[in-house]
């Protein structure tokens, strides 16, 4: 519907419009005989003239919540808006805004400070070779968040072709950078993910088969954000409960999103044939071809808290991510 106001979409449920605060009454697009005609026109049964197009927010200053009227404070680039007084949250599609119904969260387990530094110094000590690693490094930067994820459906099967008593035929996904196969993926833009297989010797015959899998993949919805994007980490869903903004601990950030359902679903399929990927690897390590399909269905935006530190290991930079659900760490980069 749109504001009688000034004339902005909103989604149907509106309460109040995003741009102008105006109070919504549950009007439809202006017609013939209301602000954009006429009765004689209308009695002429002359076609009522167009609405005005969809208007996409430009400045942050004018922006309202439709559930609760209250200003949101979006950064440049946001496309995942969740109001910090009301908690409901509202996407950008090529259409316009629309409200994300399907919004859940996990409830924070972990909120102090020393016990997440405590399990990231478990995890960086473990091994042999890797004691007093935590002892040899500094804390640089340490925040708690509740960082937007897309949760996407994925169901993916992967055909390939490998070699019984071969010698190993080489790298596949696992030397190459990843970036690169989330462009291909992106440049396509079908559920299709090619990865090519460096290939190697052999004597015995050539087999085929094929491995499937069902996922609840974890996107990113922050661009800026790649160091919270899980390779293989997944979050305890069934914990998962619908967001409110009450269960959102006194200090925490709640962070926006900027990207997209479409960019998420993209995205999942590069990550997911990825996997697949690697695993088929697991299994056979003489590989000679490999194909992913992999069909992706509507993402559920998931606020997960999370425990981000960034510290400096005799001068190299390092990042653990703790699951603020779970007291786990969900990704190491040291």
């Amino acid at each position: 519907m749109y504001c009688s106001r000034c004339g902005t979409q909103v989604p149907d449920n509106a309460q109040f419009c995003y741009r102008c605060g105006a109070p919504m009454s549950g009007t439809s697009p202006p017609t013939a005989g209301g602000a954009y005609g006429s009765p004689g026109m209308a009695g002429m049964g002359a076609p009522p003239p167009p609405p005005p197009p969809p208007a996409a927010p430009t400045a942050p200053k004018d922006l309202k919540c439709p559930s609760c009227g209250a200003p949101l404070q979006p950064g440049l680039g946001d496309a995942v808006l969740t109001c910090q007084y009301c908690g409901a949250t509202v996407s950008i599609a090529g259409t316009g805004w629309k409200p994300v119904t399907q919004h859940s969260m996990l409830m924070p387990q972990l909120l102090d400070q020393d016990t997440a530094l405590k399990i990231v110094r478990a995890s960086m000590d473990a091994g042999f070779f890797h004691g007093h690693r935590f002892e040899d490094s500094k804390v640089t930067e340490a925040k708690f968040v509740f960082a937007p994820y897309w949760i996407v459906p994925s169901a993916a099967t992967t055909r390939f072709s490998y070699q019984e008593g071969a010698m190993p035929a080489g790298g596949t996904i696992g030397t190459m950078a990843a970036s690169a196969l989330i462009g291909n993926a992106l440049s396509r833009g079908r559920g299709e993910v090619f990865v090519p297989v460096m290939g190697g010797s052999g004597m015995s015959p050539t087999r085929q088969d094929q491995m499937s899998g069902n996922y609840q993949f974890p996107v990113v919805a922050v661009k800026g954000y790649t160091e919270y994007q899980p390779k293989s980490y997944q979050f305890n869903l069934q914990a998962r409960q619908p967001y409110k903004k009450e269960n959102i601990p006194g200090g925490a950030t709640v962070l926006n999103g900027d990207v997209g359902e479409a960019e998420a679903q993209a995205a999942a399929r590069a990550y997911v044939a990825q996997m697949q990927a690697d695993a088929v690897r697991k299994k056979h390590f003489n590989v000679s071809s490999l194909q992913s399909q992999v069909e992706v269905g509507e993402p559920e935006l998931l606020h997960a808290p999370v425990w981000y530190f960034n510290l400096d290991h005799k001068g190299k930079p390092a990042v653990l991510l703790v699951d603020g659900n779970a007291s786990r760490v969900m990704l190491q980069n040291l």
